[in-house]
């Protein structure tokens, strides 16, 4: 029975609980409506199969292989879901389930076990990861003898601690006594192709223990773990949607000393849906006029024909389109060093830490210029990784955009070997880039970042600078869903009058009620320096009073500084209140994550 469809007489439910199920389903669209009777029928097989996350295998079900993904941006979850669909395609039993909702003293009924784990700034798990991670350090971590695992990592080759947290998975779980069945693989950023044949070889290794026990009279049993996304879109990142750059509009003032742009896609014409809190992917083309100069540099033909995957294309259009020229990393330089035999280039592939030091300054565009050789196209396509999305956190609700989203875009920029260099993506977007184009994008969900489900719960928001993004798309959708929690937001940037993003909207809000609560931290306004943690503080009682009163606490913005500096104000302030320890504050904060109160959505 389909959920527009109910039939009071013919229903189990009661009158009064068939007219408010009538009323929800009023209320929702037809994505809406897949996902709440997906949710059901997970939530009634679930019951059907008494399947706590993690549980043991009853008698006469087969021991499941369970995946379990750490994801900050979606792709770790993606590559498990992959995983879940090969081995379920073999007759496998699997559990997927992501880390956030996985219980760590499960660890010690589990036989077979994968983990698919990205990780992000320095070194770091992704927020979903950080429990577990944790949790295998203590004494409280189960030995784990007999258990036969295999790790997956996702990174970026550009940051020093490349792949870290899967690294630090594998040798915690063998540590208590788990057996690598399997080699870790540790992906970089053009991963899709290594993962696909790493998939293939984990399962070939499990399959043989996994069939044995089926064939030993276990049951085939896959199962739900949470509730089913909504639909997802034919759009992805592998197949974006070419989408009309409607509007790119400059909202920081003439003299400030950043460059921040509003920008506003077209969605019309896709399927493509997204929540507050989610991300938008975006490719760019790199500058022509610098890739006319690498092809100059490297006296290579702008017609010549390379080849990319299964693509022929000429290299001037490889390199504007596919291939990335601004962010580099150790790779490039090794194999452009191998390629051109350029001794300065050689010794730094022997001293990785004069490769960090001498890469950090440098786009690709650099390296070439300052290291010009003759050089084949396809060598130099070869030495190149493929150009990836810059994700952006969408500033915008569908309720209140529609078939729009929106981003907040700072542009970076700075001067390096005497010429302007800008970032790939926001430098495409805030210069090159015109109103009426298309842009290739996609959606990626973010479900460690969302709002309470319960409107009545109050809201505090940290988003200096940048960070502003996804509050406004929360309070854009807290505004179209009438919520009556309170809404407290805290931004911060260097001036008031340059600098305060989305003013006459927050002014707005606040004067509606909407916004409860509005505290701004403009840092050169003053002689002494006054940042979001500085504030925070300043309101310390009525922080702590709205956690007490059950409100969830989110920040956006940098993680290597304004991320730790906020915790650590919010570890003073429950401490201060509460005349806890530093490590039961800390705990405190653990707490809240761990029933999802405490979010962050940090780069």
């Amino acid at each position: 029975m389909l959920l527009g469809q109910l039939n009071a007489a013919a229903s189990p439910l009661s009158q009064e609980q068939v007219q408010k199920l009538q009323g929800l389903v009023a209320e929702l669209n037809p994505i809406q409506q897949a996902w709440v009777s997906g949710y059901l029928a997970a939530n009634a097989n679930t019951a059907a199969l008494g399947g706590a996350v993690g549980a043991a295998p009853s008698a006469g079900e087969a021991a499941a292989l369970t995946i379990l993904y750490g994801s900050q941006t979606g792709n770790s979850k993606g590559v498990a879901t992959k995983l879940k669909e090969q081995a379920e395609s073999r007759g496998l039993a699997v559990k997927l389930v992501s880390m956030a909702d996985y219980k760590p003293t499960a660890l010690k009924k589990e036989k077979f076990l994968t983990v698919v784990v990205s990780t992000y700034g320095e070194g770091e798990p992704p927020e979903d990861a950080e429990t577990l991670h944790e949790f295998l350090t203590t004494k409280k971590a189960p030995k784990l003898d007999g258990v036969k695992i295999a790790v997956i990592g996702l990174g970026d080759s550009s940051y020093e601690f490349f792949c870290q947290t899967a690294k630090d998975f594998e040798e915690r779980l063998t540590k208590l006594g788990a057996e690598t069945i399997y080699q870790r693989a540790d992906l970089d950023v053009d991963y899709d192709d290594e993962a696909a044949t790493w998939i293939t070889g984990a399962l070939d290794a499990f399959e043989p223990d996994l069939k044995a026990q089926q064939d030993a009279g276990g049951q085939v049993v896959s199962m739900p773990f949470g509730a089913p996304a909504a639909a997802a879109s034919q759009y992805t990142k592998q197949n974006p949607f070419a989408a009309e750059l409607s509007l790119v509009q400059k909202i920081t003032g003439r003299d400030s000393t950043k460059d921040v742009r509003h920008v506003e896609i077209s969605l019309e014409g896709s399927d493509i849906t997204y929540t507050p809190g989610d991300s938008l992917g975006v490719y760019f083309l790199n500058d022509e006029a610098l890739v006319d100069e690498v092809l100059e540099l490297t006296q290579i033909d702008a017609a010549s024909k390379v080849q990319l995957g299964d693509e022929e294309l000429s290299i001037r259009d490889a390199l504007i389109e596919k291939l990335e020229l601004t962010q580099s990393y150790p790779g490039f330089v090794e194999k452009y060093a191998v390629a051109t035999g350029t001794p300065e280039l050689l010794k730094l592939v022997e001293d990785k830490a004069a490769m960090r030091e001498y890469i950090e300054p440098r786009q690709i565009f650099d390296v070439i210029r300052q290291n010009p050789a003759k050089i084949e196209p396809q060598t130099l396509v070869d030495c190149l990784r493929k150009l990836q999305a810059r994700l952006y956190s969408i500033a915008s609700s569908q309720a209140e955009v529609e078939d729009e989203v929106h981003l907040t875009i700072g542009l970076v920029e700075f001067d390096a070997f005497g010429s302007e260099h800008l970032g790939g993506c926001s430098g495409y977007l805030a210069r090159r880039a015109e109103e009426g184009c298309k842009v290739k994008v996609f959606s990626e969900h973010n479900d460690n970042f969302r709002l309470p489900s319960n409107d009545d719960t109050p809201v505090i928001m940290v988003g200096p600078g940048t960070g502003i993004a996804p509050f406004r798309a929360f309070l854009q959708e807290r505004d179209s869903r009438e919520a009556s929690g309170k809404n407290w937001l805290f931004f911060g940037n260097p001036h008031f009058t340059q600098d305060f993003l989305y003013q006459v909207e927050i002014q707005g809000y606040l004067k509606s009620g909407l916004l409860s609560k509005v505290d701004v931290a403009f840092s050169r306004d003053q002689a002494d320096k006054v940042y979001v943690q500085d504030k925070l503080r300043q309101n310390s009682k009525d922080v702590f009073a709205w956690l007490e009163a059950g409100a969830h606490i989110y920040i956006c913005g940098d993680a290597n500084r304004m991320a730790k500096d906020v915790h650590n104000a919010l570890v003073d302030i429950i401490s201060e209140n509460t005349g806890k320890s530093f490590e039961e504050s800390d705990q405190y904060l653990k707490d809240l994550r761990s029933a999802n109160r405490y979010q962050k959505d940090v780069y």
